[in-house]
């Protein structure tokens, strides 16, 4: 089996627009999943440089190195369990979930992430989580109080000071000017 690790797959549209990318150049992986494609066997060289070209036009990259594929892991795993679970447990341990899942340990992990990215973890998290928030606001679906609730925070309050603190505005205000250009970002530019 070898896997090809692909940055920027962030949403189930991602992995069905990767797998158009493969079927076009008749590339059949085993599996297909966030930010990993397995096959059975190595990929020569040449369908690699197809593979780069065809990723790169679509705003995808395949990712070579060691430390880079650790730190997509990580993010992967933090958007699936934030933007494609029903709902976060309060008790959400992040640093076991992720040392678990990368098969390192939190200490490495925390610091390789903030020298690649520039922020910490826990600032990765709390962007993912208020990008969350401003989704819900936004389709208005559900309280205030469900959404915290939802996002794992333990009060309304505490989702307040951090949507206020990262975006520059209270929840109530941002539902009240909501203009999609403004409120939402894309999850790969977080």
């Amino acid at each position: 089996m070898h896997t090809l690790f692909i940055k920027n797959m962030v949403c189930q549209r991602c992995i069905a627009a990767v797998k158009q990318v493969f079927t076009k150049l008749e590339l059949e992986p085993a599996s297909l999943s966030l930010g990993e494609a397995v096959f059975e066997k190595e990929l020569p060289e040449e369908k690699l440089l197809k593979l780069d070209e065809a990723l790169a036009s679509l705003g995808f990259e395949r990712i070579d190195d060691r430390k880079a594929r650790i730190i997509e892991s990580v993010k992967s795993k933090i958007i699936q369990l934030i933007h494609h679970q029903k709902e976060l447990d309060r008790k959400h341990n992040w640093s076991t979930i992720l040392s678990e899942h990368v098969h390192y340990d939190y200490n490495y992990v925390s610091n390789l992430f903030s020298s690649i990215e520039g922020i910490t973890l826990e600032q990765y998290i709390i962007r993912q989580k208020i990008e969350k928030a401003k989704e819900l606001l936004f389709y208005d679906e559900l309280t205030l109080s469900e959404i915290a609730n939802h996002l794992g925070y333990s009060s309304v309050a505490h989702l307040s000071a951090q949507f206020k603190k990262v975006t520059g505005m209270t929840p109530s205000t941002l539902k009240k000017n909501r203009q999609p250009s403004q409120v939402r970002r894309s999850l790969d530019h977080l």
